[in-house]
């Protein structure tokens, strides 16, 4: 009789190691996932932590400080600063030619909506397929990409008596010099048109974007179903941009009542052409009023917010669903 003999390998001993490993295994993923939460959590915040730390040290803490400086005397130069109360928002109150520069704005607010229009209108139209479009577009979004202090002194040269306009004019028979920049209502006209031809394409841009984000599936069932360009601007076009025409509007009234770049620069706020951010500049820099100057910073800025306000709260943002 043979004996058989056994070649199994004798077992493994079990240690501390291997016990933690099949313990590990065998635990639920939730257990698991429950010392990461922190983490997870705290990761968002690692993400925002420095673009948080740029939009306090830049905006929050500086808008902070013109708020403190506005209940004080400061003349900026001073290391000594009273504490005034009330007194500068009491004079900026009690003065009424301080406000009268709003009337201003009203020219660049009627700028605005023609500039809006003719951005919606070229946005439409250059939607579609048309020759050369791509060429069009960057004629129109040109102007923006070009320096604000470049464009006041090249159109400075533009409204002189017998400047570039005098001399286009002079083409179609207008002779003689005129002097465009010499009254309030001359002055203001031209420079609001400077502004149209400068942020024209700022609008142009975000309408194209807007239009171009339209499924073009809607286009073509449009046009199966025989509707006019106008009729696809109506029901197709003006629907899905809402969101975007409603922020070009906030833009606008905001630019209105700041305007500053292009009329200090042309005219320095000479001939009733002043503006309210102007009129700030020269309280701060020229009288030495930096303490009543953020006063007239934070009004505005509470106008702005509050125009803002009423202008979302009569037009609030709906979730456009032309599908």
């Amino acid at each position: 009789m043979t004996r058989t003999v056994s070649t199994a390998s004798p077992p493994t001993p079990v240690t501390e190691k291997d016990r933690g490993t099949r313990h590990a295994r065998h635990q639920a993923p939730g257990a698991r996932s429950r010392g990461h939460q922190p983490l997870r959590r705290l990761t968002p915040w690692l993400f925002l932590l420095v673009p948080l730390a740029l939009l306090v040290t830049f905006t929050y803490v500086p808008v902070g400080n013109m708020i403190y400086y506005s209940f004080t005397d400061w003349d900026g130069v001073s290391p000594d600063r009273s504490f005034v109360g009330a007194e500068n928002y009491t004079e900026l109150f009690t003065r009424p030619e301080l406000f009268r520069v709003f009337a201003v704005s009203l020219y660049y607010l009627a700028a605005s909506v023609v500039q809006i229009a003719i951005a919606l209108y070229f946005a439409t139209v250059l939607s579609f397929d048309l020759r050369f479009r791509n060429l069009f577009k960057g004629i129109l979004f040109f102007p923006y990409l070009i320096n604000g202090v470049a464009i006041g002194f090249v159109f400075l040269y533009f409204f002189q008596d017998g400047g570039t306009l005098d001399s286009v004019l002079s083409w179609f028979g207008a002779h003689g010099d005129h002097a465009w920049l010499s009254s309030p209502e001359s002055a203001n006209t031209s420079l609001a048109g400077v502004s149209v031809w400068r942020y024209t394409g700022l609008n142009f841009v975000l309408f194209l974007g807007a239009i171009q984000s339209i499924p073009g599936e809607l286009y073509e069932a449009a046009q199966l179903d025989g509707a006019s360009r106008w009729q696809q601007f109506r029901h197709i076009i003006a629907p899905s941009i809402r969101p975007v025409l409603s922020l070009s509007v906030i833009l606008a009234i905001s630019g209105s009542l700041s305007v500053f770049e292009i009329p200090y620069i042309m005219t320095t706020g000479a001939t009733g052409t002043s503006t309210f951010v102007i009129q700030t500049v020269k309280f701060a820099f020229q009288f030495n009023k930096t303490g009543l100057a953020s006063a007239c910073a934070v009004v505005l800025l509470a106008i702005i917010l509050l125009v803002t306000w009423i202008q979302r709260r009569l037009v609030p943002d709906e979730r456009v669903d032309i599908v």
